[in-house]
């Protein structure tokens, strides 16, 4: 996973490169929370072009980087979503609280 922050605007993005599955979403769990607590960033961004599979791992660890997210005072979306991600999303209900492009 690549990791962006830009200063200005304090937006961090993540640039994931994985499969989103049990074994994956928790590497990316523990680097998401390992930067968002070194930046503390007002917008989270996950990329999700190269991500071609997720299970319900990855959802979960997009609802707790929501939480903490918005403990900070910052907002969390999702761009680049592919139409078989975006399914997912739709099916878990995430676009009820989170932007996704």
């Amino acid at each position: 996973m690549n990791v962006n922050y830009e200063e200005e605007g304090k937006v961090l993005r993540f640039e994931i490169t994985e499969e989103i599955d049990h074994h994956w979403s928790e590497k990316i769990r523990r680097q998401a929370d390992d930067e968002i607590e070194r930046y503390i960033p007002k917008r989270v961004i996950f990329d999700f072009d190269k991500v071609t599979f997720m299970d319900s791992a990855g959802i979960g660890m997009l609802i707790g980087r929501y939480k903490v997210v918005k403990l900070i005072g910052g907002n969390l979306e999702m761009v680049n979503v592919k139409p078989s991600i975006r399914k997912i999303f739709e099916m878990s209900g995430l676009p009820k609280i989170m932007k996704i492009s």
